[in-house]
């Protein structure tokens, strides 16, 4: 498919009216059977998705292995080629510039998906000896408990051998594809990718293998209820990349380009960006954390790690009374509360969004909320809050202070709950 942004994207179009959304110089498909069906469909069976296509970071030459690891907060002195790695990236402040699956080939080099320019830019630095590149690839997701089977149904092939972080090549509708196992909310979950030409071919194959088992093709407008209610921060609306922080990327990019340009929503001041940003520690991710090696941001997160004020990514189940309180304000005379889109708000139409609400617990302030999902299969309304430790426990009851700032405020009751909210087998238990 070629449209107007100059781009071949990763998913072919359908005979079915679609409405599609502009995400910096792409499109992303909004929605295909509506947001109820889509949003049971890795709970009950399982969805296919390619939103996160598009250029991927390549990394090879002679000091490349020195390159990543001083640019990871992983430890990767053991990577053997055919893995992959959940890779963290931080600026000298320790707050998270990239992220994203890291995976090393049998040849030395290195992709980075769906982690933006950072480690790019990092690399035209000149301190290493490496070539870094952009090369467009779909990635394709296919998520939920019928995963595997909608997969071999299309390969013709058992894949059951592919462990967790592992992955291999096989053949879909003629094309060769790599299939890795990898599910960001927990969940089984498998990743295809290949040259974006080949996206829209690979995607019909397995769409058609399944359609009789009902898979459902995942709409950008559903596709974070998948991480808050598998507990999977996700940049670029749970919180912002700290890249923008750094002058040097901001007039590398240029001054028009779109991940300098996010919507910065809630009660919380649009001008306080820290409220927005997160080191490692905040969103739970300690196990990528490893201090055994120099990498950028180090200092910083050592300081962060021997804090006893560190704050925690918690799920906040939102009290429902409160929540229609929000809807009933259309009807009243007066200055309505924001209203809350389903199932996502603030709704990811523009792709790069940092929305925070001040987190109280009675007049004090101890964290942040971002954003709300309403998730169909819970019949709940949940967000993830970044919060003191001491407020972290579950059952301890908060206010969200929903609205954006200078605006009409509702204070919302909130629920600490478990994290994360879909807690059955995941990732290598799956």
């Amino acid at each position: 498919m070629t449209t107007p942004f100059n781009r071949t994207f990763a998913f072919p179009c359908y005979a079915e009216p679609t409405l599609y959304v502009a995400v910096g110089d792409s499109l992303r498909p909004w929605e295909y059977n509506g947001w109820k069906p889509e949003s049971l469909s890795w709970k009950q069976g399982c969805y296919i998705h390619t939103g996160l296509s598009g250029p991927v970071v390549c990394v090879d030459g002679p000091d490349a292995d020195a390159f990543v690891a001083q640019l990871c907060t992983n430890n990767l002195a053991t990577f053997p080629e055919g893995t992959m790695r959940h890779a963290v990236m931080c600026t000298e402040e320790g707050l998270i510039a990239a992220h994203g699956i890291l995976q090393r080939y049998d040849d030395g080099h290195y992709r980075h998906f769906a982690a933006g320019p950072w480690a790019l830019y990092q690399g035209l630095q000149g301190k290493f000896d490496v070539r870094v590149w952009m090369e467009d690839i779909y990635l394709t997701q296919i998520a939920g408990p019928r995963s595997l089977e909608a997969l071999q149904r299309a390969t013709g092939e058992d894949l059951s051998d592919i462990k967790f972080l592992r992955y291999r090549k096989t053949r879909i509708a003629g094309k060769t594809v790599e299939v890795g196992r990898i599910g960001m909310s927990g969940n089984l979950a498998y990743e295809v990718r290949g040259p974006i030409a080949d996206g829209p071919v690979v995607f019909d194959a397995i769409y058609q293998a399944n359609k009789d088992i009902g898979i459902e093709r995942l709409g950008w407008r559903t596709y974070l209820v998948n991480h808050v209610e598998g507990g999977f921060p996700q940049a670029a609306w749970t919180f912002g990349m700290a890249m923008v922080n750094d002058q040097g990327f901001r007039d590398w990019v240029g001054a028009d380009h779109f991940s300098l340009h996010p919507q910065r929503t809630g009660s919380y001041d649009p001008a306080d960006l820290r409220a927005r940003q997160r080191n490692p520690f905040e969103v739970n991710w300690d196990k990528a954390v490893r201090f055994d090696h120099e990498f950028m941001g180090r200092k910083a997160l050592e300081e962060v790690a021997s804090s006893p004020d560190q704050r925690r990514t918690v799920t906040l189940r939102w009290n429902a009374d409160d929540v229609i309180d929000i809807y009933a304000s259309l009807y009243r005379p007066g200055e309505e509360y924001r209203t809350m889109d389903l199932p996502t708000t603030p709704t990811w139409g523009h792709g790069m969004l940092e929305h925070a609400d001040r987190l109280l617990s009675g007049d004090k302030l101890v964290g942040m909320s971002s954003g709300s999902i309403y998730s169909y299969y819970f019949r709940e309304n949940l967000s993830m809050g970044c919060v003191d430790v001491s407020h972290s426990e579950p059952g301890t009851e908060l206010i969200v202070q929903w609205g954006d700032h200078g605006k009409r405020i509702k204070d919302v009751r909130v629920t600490v709950d478990r994290f994360p909210y879909l807690d059955e087998k995941r990732n290598s238990e799956a």
